[in-house]
């Protein structure tokens, strides 16, 4: 769930290592277990109908736990996780080793990846670090990846009724002009993200699910190649 970040330090990485910091990666999973992060990876891959897909891609796979469960859900599939952090992709390498998942280094952006390449890209809660900008150029790279017939599935920080989730009352930041706790993943409510898929030439933008989890309310999301 890293990606590329404006107005970065001299010297320092260009995108948001996992947790905020570098020196938390060791924790990083059990931080995303306690925070029900499991529980959000499931319920993506039911959604994303994996059963007649052949290329999946995950973008911003961090330490690779939803690479993992989608190569396990679906393992005749070609499994690809990506991230820009290298440590990060190091964890994930050594986690899926034996399990056929090739982990790259990139970022959404700039998909180092052929037309037409994978049936389904899946994203969990990496938009909200995007700006508006760097959210077009994901979602243009994201549908010039997909077949015809594909998909693009991703849970991020939504709409869904409720107070602050656990996740703004620790640690009340900003990124990207995005609150990271909760309240705007690319604008208020779900039509403006499916908006800019619709921008971006999806087909069948919808907002799939909505539901409140220990770090917030998170939406579900479809768009069809």
């Amino acid at each position: 769930m890293h990606q590329r970040r404006h107005g970065h330090a001299p010297n320092s990485p260009d995108y948001l290592p996992a947790a905020g910091y570098d020196a938390l990666l060791p924790a990083y999973d059990l931080i995303s277990r306690l925070l029900g992060a499991a529980t959000m990876h499931r319920r993506l891959v039911e959604l994303a109908d994996l059963d007649a897909a052949r290329r999946v891609l995950e973008i911003g796979c961090g330490t690779g736990n939803l690479t993992k469960l989608i190569k396990r859900r679906q393992p005749g599939a070609e499994v690809v996780g990506l991230d820009p952090d290298p440590r990060a992709l190091a964890m994930a390498t050594r986690k899926a080793a034996g399990l056929g998942v090739r982990f790259d280094r990139g970022y959404s952006q700039s998909l180092p990846y052929p037309d037409d390449s994978f049936d389904r890209v899946l994203s969990s809660l990496m938009f909200h670090h995007l700006d508006a900008e760097q959210k077009r150029g994901t979602l243009a790279e994201v549908r010039r990846v997909l077949r015809p017939g594909g998909a693009l599935y991703l849970v991020d920080f939504g709409a869904a009724p409720g107070g602050p989730g656990l996740l703004r009352r620790l640690r009340p930041h900003r990124i990207a002009g995005n609150d990271i706790a909760g309240n705007d993943i690319a604008g208020k409510d779900a039509d403006t993200l499916t908006r800019l898929m619709a921008e971006a030439g999806f087909g069948d933008a919808v907002e799939l699910d909505r539901a409140r989890t220990r770090i917030g309310a998170v939406s579900y999301y479809r768009g069809t190649a």
